[in-house]
């Protein structure tokens, strides 16, 4: 099977520009391709996951990657798939997110020997001459052939400011040098970045005489039509310090059934024979394919021995395994009045609930634990003595804790 072929066969490809083309350059590995990641904040989180993965799949099969951070589009902000504009962002944050990229792609790509290239578009976008761009660009970007672009269309009602206007020129500019500075032939993103794309494709035929070529990933939705990768309290991140590792497994260990097989096409690197043969499961089957997604995840993105803590931990939270590597909470005696900590402080304490109403609730309804027996009263109280051995704090289904006294 060519590489092109399991692009196809994993549901990723959504949108491309000259299909056999395309396919003669990854096949071969004869593609020198980018995608962009605007660094607004300081950690990559999964909404990038699926581009990450693509990267390492092309680069596996010879193709070189180019990482282009947007140092300079970061400036302005994409309008794509929003509703509002986006804050701006100042040069010295912008810096720092980019050193964190750098780091955390550095467990997808590999940059040695020339293998790939990362590229700030800082380096070219922050001293154009507005006169120049515009008699040198502007001629070749027609206005009303880029408000029926989607990214825009969607904007219209609420507001589309002229500085968001210019993004799509942007983008379309780093191809243009991505082509003439590394040989860059192909441009890779999200499927809502498709008129974007096509902007800098159209941009390097006008100006250089040349073909370049342009595919879109579909996005990781859910079977509710929703981007996974958010959370109640918020994205799904790849730094540790921001998502924990056993946070992390436990995002992908309940995904809904309908969408665990969909992720392992999708993200690991499991064969596709393995993964078919998982069309069949049903049941329990299908929560051991949930531990084998993630895992598979897990181990991705923070490493063997992380993967293999959080999955123990996991295994701990719904049976008598070992506590060792439970995500654990420490409190201290600040929390205790009269030498006691009550029930919905700890709840608070532990990181567990929000309020005291929040834990309280929780109580009420039954879905409160300690070392495995349901709590029930609101007034329960613990001494320091409690907290001597084991204190294993369970709130609902998912969310637990092991509970240390500093």
């Amino acid at each position: 099977m060519t590489i092109y072929d399991e692009l196809v066969a994993r549901g990723l490809i959504a949108q491309v520009t000259d299909e056999e083309e395309i396919k003669e350059l990854i096949n071969n590995g004869k593609a020198t391709f980018y995608i962009g990641f605007d660094p607004t904040a300081d950690s990559l989180h999964v909404g990038h996951f699926m581009a990450l993965c693509l990267m390492k799949r092309l680069q596996m099969a010879g193709n070189k990657p180019v990482v282009l951070i947007g140092g300079g589009t970061a400036m302005i902000g994409d309008p794509s798939g929003r509703s509002d504009m986006r804050q701006m962002m100042t040069t010295e944050t912008i810096a720092h997110n980019v050193e964190c990229f750098k780091k955390q792609m550095s467990r997808f790509i590999d940059f040695s020997e020339d293998k790939a290239i990362l590229v700030n578009n800082a380096d070219w976008l922050m001293d154009l001459n507005y006169v120049e761009v515009l008699r040198d660009i502007g001629p070749h970007f027609s206005v009303n052939r880029m408000l029926t672009a989607e990214c825009y269309k969607q904007r219209m009602e609420r507001g589309l400011s002229f500085l968001e206007f210019n993004y799509m020129i942007m983008q379309s500019y780093d191809f243009y040098m991505l082509y003439q500075k590394y040989g860059c032939n192909m441009q890779f993103g999200g499927d809502d970045q498709w008129s974007n794309m096509l902007g800098g494709t159209e941009l390097i035929r006008r100006k250089l005489g040349k073909d370049a070529y342009a595919m879109t990933i579909n996005l990781l939705l859910n079977s509710e039509g929703k981007k996974m990768g958010k959370t109640q309290s918020g994205a799904v991140w790849l730094d540790p310090n921001k998502t924990s590792p056993f946070d992390f497994y436990q995002y992908w260990r309940n995904v809904s059934d309908q969408d665990v097989r969909k992720c392992l096409r999708m993200l690991t690197f499991l064969p596709l024979e393995q993964i078919d043969a998982m069309d069949a499961w049903e049941g329990s089957q299908l929560n051991e394919a949930k531990d084998i997604l993630a895992y598979e995840l897990t181990k991705l993105v923070h490493g063997e021995e992380e993967a293999v803590k959080a999955k123990e931990a996991s295994k701990a939270l719904f049976s008598t395994g070992s506590a060792a590597n439970m995500p654990t909470e420490i409190i201290t005696m600040d929390v205790f009045t009269d030498g006691t900590v009550d029930i919905l402080q700890l709840l608070i304490s532990a990181n567990l609930a929000t309020s005291r109403n929040e834990a309280r609730r929780a109580v009420e309804q039954g879905g409160v634990s300690v070392n495995g027996e349901k709590v029930t009263d609101t007034h329960m109280t613990y001494g320091k003595d409690d907290f001597a051995e084991e204190f294993i704090l369970k709130k609902g289904k998912k969310k637990f804790c092991k509970v240390e006294l500093s």
